[in-house]
C-alpha cells in the first residue's frame, strides 16, 4: 500500500483538486450542489478557512483554501466535508457496490484520494486560479469563463480582480497554458 506523505505547512494557502468516483458526472445536479454548499458553508464555521476560488464541474471540483496561521489540517475538512456531501445526497447515488467500498462505508461520490498542491508564491497564485476558473472552457463545457455557472469567476469579477471578458474564447486564449 501507497505511504502519501503531505506538506503540512500552517497557514498555507493551497490548490486541490476532487474526483468523482469513476468520474461520473453527479457534482452539478442541483441536490449535490446544494449539498456542497451547505456542507463547505459548516466545515468552514467549525474549522474556519478561506475559500480563495472554487470551480465545480460534472465530474471534478478545484478550489483553493487559505487556512489560519496556526492551522495545518486540511486533509481533517476534506474528509468532513466529502463526507458530508456524500451523506446528503445518498439516496440518489449508486450503492457502493465492491466489498472494500462496503467495508470502508463509503457511499460511492468521491475517489477515496484528492489532490493538492501548496501555492508557494504570487505568481503562482495566479496561474492556479486563471487554471481553476479557465477550466470550463477547457473541458469544453463553455466557450467563454463568465458563462460557467458555478465558479468563483463572478464573485472575483465583482471584486475586479478579473474583468468579465477575461477568458473569452478559447481562441483568444489558445496560447495560454494556465498552469498546465
Amino acid at each position: 500500500m501507497a505511504t502519501f506523505r503531505r506538506l503540512l505547512t500552517p497557514g498555507a494557502t493551497w490548490f486541490f483538486t476532487l474526483v468523482t468516483l469513476n468520474r461520473r458526472p453527479l457534482l452539478t445536479r442541483p441536490a449535490v450542489l446544494d449539498a456542497l454548499r451547505s456542507s463547505f458553508r459548516e466545515v468552514r464555521h467549525e474549522q474556519p478557512f478561506t475559500l480563495d476560488a472554487i470551480v465545480i464541474l460534472p465530474d471534478h471540483l478545484h478550489c483553493i483554501w487559505t487556512l489560519p496561521e496556526s492551522d495545518r489540517d486540511y486533509a481533517r475538512r476534506w474528509s468532513i466535508l466529502k463526507r458530508r456531501v456524500s451523506q446528503r445526497v445518498r439516496e440518489q447515488l449508486p450503492v457502493a457496490n465492491s466489498t472494500s467500498q462496503i467495508a470502508r462505508r463509503e457511499l460511492g461520490l468521491w475517489q477515496r484520494r484528492f489532490w493538492e498542491h501548496q501555492i508557494r508564491d504570487d505568481a503562482d497564485l495566479v496561474r492556479h486560479m486563471d487554471y481553476l476558473h479557465w477550466n470550463p472552457v477547457k473541458h469544453g463545457l463553455v466557450a467563454r469563463v463568465a458563462d460557467w455557472p458555478w465558479s468563483s469567476f463572478h464573485r472575483h469579477v465583482e471584486h475586479g480582480i478579473y474583468s468579465p471578458d477575461w477568458g473569452g474564447t478559447p481562441v483568444d486564449n489558445e496560447d495560454s497554458d494556465y498552469g498546465e
